[in-house]
């Protein structure tokens, strides 16, 4: 398969012979084809057009390929709506589609719908670059932009599709009531109004897909002869009530400018009509896009085109320069001539290249004759000697020199280089956006509901993942906040606000702390109150760093603690506590019963066992895992790696109980307990500290 595919004569011969050229000649003398073992068929017993030889070949004309449609059939649709087909070999269902497709393809071409069909097995590309993924498929295309057809395929349904493509606003319905507002808009839209009078009720299809080709050149309006209040606008213009009429009307709103009439309005009686008055008789140049339609580039001496420009402004002041200049151009109609006007103050550029600063021309008029030399912008031009009023005598010498210029084209001595002309007509910004994003949601819309599944699968779980994210934490945090809620009041905070200098590493017994140039260390006592959201209950990565304290060394202890830790404060996973030892002692006991390396606890039947000191003790707890980090307090008089005087303060305690210590606690000051305790913290925040794990945590009574 991969061999034939992939040459283009065998391709061809099995399209055409049923294999690849090797047997041509048995093929076409026999039909049977040789299936599995002993078994044989013929394929003309089932009347079935499967092979490429049986395909209709009304479809080989419309056969659409990827470049094909890309390069021609895309842009095309920017002008008329295309209706396309999907199929295949070997599809039932395309068989039982075909006599509707191939009927309504026929009438739909004729009014001027493009019709295309796609081979999905040979042109799999392209399907897939449509969004088809099974055949049959029918889509519509139209500004780019694919339709999936989705109803049932009667001819009914494909031209209401066809119809649905169109923009709603494409025709205005016009009656005796608002006919003169119609016409007289082709000031405002620089457009000729076109008027179709016929006696359907509903505007005809035919219509309408001319309205779409045209709307950048022409508006329609559409008028039912067969309705009340349109009799004053079909007497006015005599029309014949039975036979449908097309007129034009441009800058005279009380008599049209061109009419046609016929029995049976053909599309391409209608093209010629409107090709030959897509402009007013004297066109205001809104855009670079209508200045070079209106006066192109000349490409021989046959097709030279001259423009000739009344360069003036709006207001009533110069009304009557411009209907002079408008009669003249009517008079004066030939196939090398273009008549524009352009407004001063709307195209100053384009003004100022031609007239610059003279005098006699400000405030007033001006005509210019010109021919673009080429697309960058040069021109040859001649402008009249005088401003223009309007005058007998001023059509008199515009008249001489066009004269001039039929016999002499060197009539144009001056030249220069125009710029682009602004798009006057062009919506602004926020219009633009907001249709931008209609049509988006238009399409996110129909993709959701219409287009193939597989596609949208990625995103709808993307969609789903997210709100499942989403509601999730918000049920998990409402319940949280409930249970905590219900279980404990708020909790009542003691702060303590410590007061000190940075750099200040020594208090007095005596005196307060000395006030802060900054900031404030926040410290929450740990009660059974706020135990479990502080503790139990506290959100992972976060720890409490809780303080060992008594009613005595409070105050002191405190203080300095606030000192050591106030650098870790802009942590926000960090929070700081503090626990009475006075009250918790049998908590905290158990609790440094798995740290017996770090903090050996002697026997509770021990005599001194109710007389040991923790007051200095830190403890980094991390509720979610379960583990702790001990701080022990600083040795006494250990400043260079030495002992002191005193022996640890594990030892001391002990030999105060028995009365041999030569070193008693009041001759040490309480603040050298957590003496480096900063350097500790930052080992914490490192994650080098020892780690002491416990099965859960214990009761806070």
């Amino acid at each position: 398969a991969s061999q034939i595919l992939s040459n283009e004569e065998k391709r061809a011969n099995f399209d055409r012979y049923g294999d690849a050229g090797e047997s041509q000649g048995y093929s076409q003398h026999r039909q049977f084809h040789h299936f599995h073992e002993g078994f044989y068929f013929d394929e003309s017993f089932f009347h079935f057009p499967f092979n490429s030889e049986r395909r209709d070949a009304s479809d080989e004309k419309y056969l659409l390929h990827f470049s094909h449609y890309i390069n021609e059939i895309v842009p095309d649709s920017f002008k008329k709506p295309y209706l396309i087909k999907i199929t295949s070999d070997w599809c039932f269902s395309c068989i039982h589609i075909e006599p509707v497709w191939k009927e309504v393809a026929q009438e739909l071409e004729v009014l001027g719908v493009g019709i295309g069909v796609v081979h999905a097995g040979y042109e799999r590309r392209l399907a897939h670059h449509l969004g088809a993924h099974s055949t049959p498929s029918i889509l519509g295309l139209i500004n780019g932009k694919i339709t999936f057809f989705h109803n049932a395929v009667v001819r009914e349904n494909l031209r209401q599709f066809v119809e649905n493509l169109l923009p709603g606003n494409l025709v205005e319905k016009v009656t005796d009531k608002n006919y003169i507002h119609f016409l007289s808009n082709w000031k405002k839209e620089n457009k000729p109004h076109v008027l179709l009078f016929d006696h359907m009720p509903l505007v005809p299809l035919l219509y309408k897909l001319t309205a779409f080709a045209y709307r950048d050149y022409l508006s329609f309006g559409y008028v039912y002869v067969g309705l009340r209040g349109t009799e004053e606008l079909s007497s006015q213009y005599n029309i014949n009530v039975y036979t449908p009429t097309m007129m034009i009307f441009k800058e005279q709103t009380d008599k049209p400018a061109d009419v046609v009439q016929a029995r049976d309005m053909k599309k391409q009686l209608i093209d010629d009509f409107l090709s030959q008055n897509k402009f007013l008789m004297a066109t205001r140049l809104t855009s670079q896009k209508l200045f070079q339609e209106l006066c192109p580039v000349k490409k021989s001496h046959r097709q030279r085109k001259h423009c000739v420009v009344l360069l003036t402004r709006e207001g009533d002041k110069f009304s009557e320069a411009y209907e002079a200049f408008l009669a003249f151009a009517v008079a004066n109609t030939r196939d090398s001539l273009r008549f524009v006007h352009i407004y001063n103050d709307r195209q100053p550029e384009f003004a100022d290249a031609f007239l610059g600063d003279d005098e006699k021309y400000q405030g007033r008029s001006a005509v210019v004759i010109l021919e673009r030399r080429d697309n960058a912008g040069r021109v040859a031009y001649k402008t009249l000697e005088e401003a223009w009023q309007g005058s007998r005598e001023d059509n008199f010498i515009l008249l001489d020199l066009l004269d001039q210029l039929r016999t002499d084209p060197s009539f144009l001595s001056s030249d220069t280089v125009l710029t682009d002309l602004n798009d006057e007509l062009a919506p602004i910004f926020l219009i633009r956006w907001f249709y931008s994003t209609l049509d988006y949601i238009s399409d996110c819309w129909d993709s959701l509901f219409h287009n193939n599944w597989r596609e949208m699968m990625p995103l709808l779980s993307l969609l789903f993942s997210a709100l499942f994210i989403l509601f999730g934490t918000v049920i998990v945090q409402a319940f949280s906040d409930s249970s905590d809620a219900r279980d404990s009041p708020p909790p009542e905070k003691e702060e303590t606000t410590t007061k000190a200098e940075k750099n200040d590493t020594s208090f007095s017994k005596e005196s307060s702390s000395r006030v802060p140039k900054k900031g404030f260390v926040e410290v929450t006592e740990l009660t059974d109150i706020n135990y479990n959201s502080n503790l139990v209950r506290l959100r992972p990565g976060h720890m409490n760093v809780v303080l060992i304290l008594s009613n005595a060394t409070k105050t002191s202890l405190l203080q300095k603690f606030a000192l050591e830790v106030y650098t870790f404060t802009g942590s926000s996973s960090l929070h700081f506590s503090f626990l009475s030892l006075d009250k918790h002692r049998e908590w905290l006991e158990y609790l440094l019963e798995f740290a017996q390396d770090a903090a050996p606890i002697p026997n509770q039947y021990d005599k001194h066992f109710l007389e040991r000191d923790y007051t200095g003790y830190v403890l980094a707890l991390n509720g979610h895992k379960k583990y702790f980090c001990l701080f022990k307090p600083h040795r006494a008089g250990d400043e260079g790696g030495t002992l002191g005087a005193c022996e640890d303060y594990e030892s001391s305690l002990h030999t105060e109980a028995r009365g041999k210590s030569s070193c008693s606690p009041g001759s040490r000051s309480i603040k050298n307990k957590l003496h480096k305790l900063s350097f500790w913290m930052e080992r914490l925040l490192e994650g080098s500290l020892q780690r002491f794990y416990i099965p859960s945590w214990p009761a806070l009574d």
